[in-house]
């Protein structure tokens, strides 16, 4: 029974790390005998069967949002811009199966100006070269060039490339398919906007019956996410222009050769010219020894993608450096930060002495930047404690507590507090956080650094060790709410997106790290409309609207014993106030707030967790 039970969690994490549960269990009988190996088994089997049960799920939802958003995907308008769109794909030993299934799904498109070509790339099986030469003699569209080498997929897509005319060019794996209306929808959207040079879509994977399953409904376009992840995958519509120009793939780049291709592209495509299809035109097979059948199948796609990584920026400048991410096929990208700016922390306080202390001493404790400041914002507090506290933490030179005597608004304290500091960098900090990973700062005031980058908000969690903060989404519950929360501390979120550095609209002020310079331009937070709630949302959107990206990073964490400080909206007045804050936001960035750029309209505004919106 025990032997099924491990077998069972290892088939669950095949493709991740299957023995990490027989190293766990080892280790747990050596440390708390056989009766705790037993209990710690029990827990995991519980985590698997909940797993299955969210899957089944998910699997459900996804069931019926297909029932209700495909129904139309063969209906067509005329498009007054029809481009060739040149197909191509790589072949090696492709199933029959497979291999027809992805010629067929081409054939089907709805948009008709399209060319394939294939390349095969040296093939052994006869299957393979009959099906193509089949399918070349019958379609005067499809070309294929036989290799006589095996050169692997980057040589056979630059094969592929040389057969290319179009205007375009699309990507399709030899044993994946195209949703009918693919093409249709890339060229419709090139229609509404000329200018773009690159398109991606939404994808879901299909098993070995083609069932479709694990839709991943992107982010637009989302630079600090695609430096941390391929995010885009597929499918993808690029100007073969920029292929050309930048010399198609490159040899040595097996299994991210398309990450590569796409970040050399951005040396010549602005951002603005980058746009999204929010809709599922790609299904990517999920077969044993696939990258889309688990991360682990293919490592050195990782290597790969971390050397693309690496080269990209090394053209941008030679201080910036790349590491392995917290997960397989994930990477972080490490920032310079020059002369060490003083940071200024603003912790605004009344009372509450105990979490004051906790988040105080761990600043001071933790806090591995050597150049801060903390001024203490006391907003009228009485406790005798909290006050005999605030005199006695006076004694580090770099703390300073300024009396703020006017009722608590959150935005004029804050305020108040950025223009009494020294420092280049502003920090808002609650009174009701606490530090937990030492480096918290050094991680965000390398991206607060960046030119290009407005607020920069970290990871939060509960007291209980789940996720409080993982990024703000807009709409959700009418005005924003917290992406991944009440996820489980380790979990991965929404396709990595708890594990990794990304772009986000807004981020909470409760651990929230910008430029005093910017912070200025805006306008600081909005004293008079925005007192308590949603000041952090805004500013972060006065930054956004002005050309600055947002950041979230989970490199930087810490614990937010949320409102025990102020307490929550429990009185008449208080609700009040609330309702009045919510409307101001509608009325003010309705637009925005319905259509927030680093979602997905096929995602929830109900909940956080990233379900499918049905």
């Amino acid at each position: 029974m025990i032997i099924k039970k491990i077998a069972l969690i290892m088939w669950n994490e095949r493709g991740e790390n299957p023995f990490r549960i027989v190293v766990k269990s080892y280790a747990r009988y050596r440390k708390h005998g056989w009766s705790g190996m037993l209990l710690r088994l029990e827990k995991e089997l519980q985590r698997v069967n909940l797993s299955a049960v969210n899957h089944s799920n998910q699997t459900s939802d996804y069931a019926k949002w297909i029932a209700r958003n495909e129904n139309d995907i063969l209906q067509t308008s005329p498009l007054q811009k029809r481009p060739l769109v040149s197909i191509v794909t790589p072949t090696y030993n492709t199933p029959k199966r497979y291999l027809q299934e992805m010629l067929e799904s081409v054939l089907a498109q709805t948009y008709t100006n399209w060319e394939l070509c294939i390349a095969d790339d040296a093939s052994t099986k006869s299957e393979t070269l009959e099906v193509l030469q089949e399918y070349e003699n019958k379609y005067a569209n499809i070309q294929v060039v036989y290799r006589k080498t095996n050169g692997h997929i980057s040589e056979a897509s630059n094969s592929a490339l040389s057969l290319a005319s179009g205007e375009y060019v699309a990507f399709l794996d030899h044993d994946d398919t195209l949703a009918p209306n693919a093409l249709y929808e890339m060229v419709k959207k090139l229609n509404e906007n000329p200018k773009l040079k690159l398109i991606y879509s939404d994808e879901d994977k299909i098993d070995e019956k083609s069932n479709r399953f694990n839709p991943h409904f992107k982010s637009g376009w989302n630079p600090d996410m695609f430096f941390s992840q391929n995010y885009i995958c597929h499918l993808v519509f690029l100007q073969k222009e920029v292929v050309d120009t930048i010399g198609g793939f490159r040899k040595g780049y097996e299994g991210s050769q398309d990450y590569d291709l796409l970040l050399r592209s951005l040396h010549v495509i602005k951002y603005d010219e980058i746009d999204r299809v929010e809709k599922i035109l790609y299904h990517w097979r999920a077969i044993e020894g696939s990258t889309a059948y688990g991360s682990g199948e293919k490592a050195y796609a990782h290597q790969a993608g971390l050397k693309a990584l690496q080269d990209y920026f090394h053209t941008k400048d030679k201080e910036i450096t790349v590491e392995d991410g917290k997960l397989p096929n994930t990477y972080k990208v490490n920032y310079p930060v020059k002369n060490r700016p003083l940071v200024s922390i603003l912790i605004p306080t009344r009372d509450g002495y105990d979490i004051l202390r906790k988040c105080v001493e761990s600043i001071i404790d933790k806090t591995t930047y050597p150049n801060y400041e903390i001024i203490i914002l006391n907003n009228e507090t009485t406790c005798k404690q909290t006050l005999s506290y605030l005199k006695k933490i006076q004694m580090y030179q770099n703390v300073t507590v300024l009396a703020y005597h006017k009722a608590f608004n959150y935005s004029e304290i804050n305020n108040y507090g950025v223009f009494k500091s020294r420092g280049d960098i502003i920090a808002f900090v609650n009174n009701d956080i606490e530090v937990v990973t030492e480096h918290w700062l050094d991680e965000m005031v390398s991206h607060a650094c960046r030119k290009e980058i407005g607020a920069v908000g970290a990871k939060l969690y509960y007291d209980e060790g789940t996720v409080q903060h993982g990024g703000v989404v807009l709409g959700i519950g009418g005005v924003a709410g917290h992406a991944h929360k009440h996820f489980e501390h380790n979990a991965y979120g929404y396709f990595s997106r708890l594990q990794i550095v990304q772009n986000y609209s807004a981020a909470t002020a409760a651990c929230l790290v910008v430029r005093k310079e910017l912070f200025v331009e805006v306008g600081g937070l909005n004293a008079e409309k925005l007192t308590v709630a949603f000041n952090d949302v805004d500013f972060c959107l006065k930054l956004q609207k002005k050309g600055y990206r947002n950041l979230w990073t989970p490199y930087a964490q810490l614990n937010h014993y949320e409102s025990k400080s102020r307490g929550s909206e429990d009185t008449d007045e208080k609700k009040r106030r609330f309702e009045q804050e919510v409307l101001y936001m509608k009325k003010k960035w309705n637009k925005t707030l319905m259509n927030d750029r680093y979602y997905n309209k096929n995602l929830t505004k109900k909940h956080e967790n990233f379900g499918i919106n049905i």
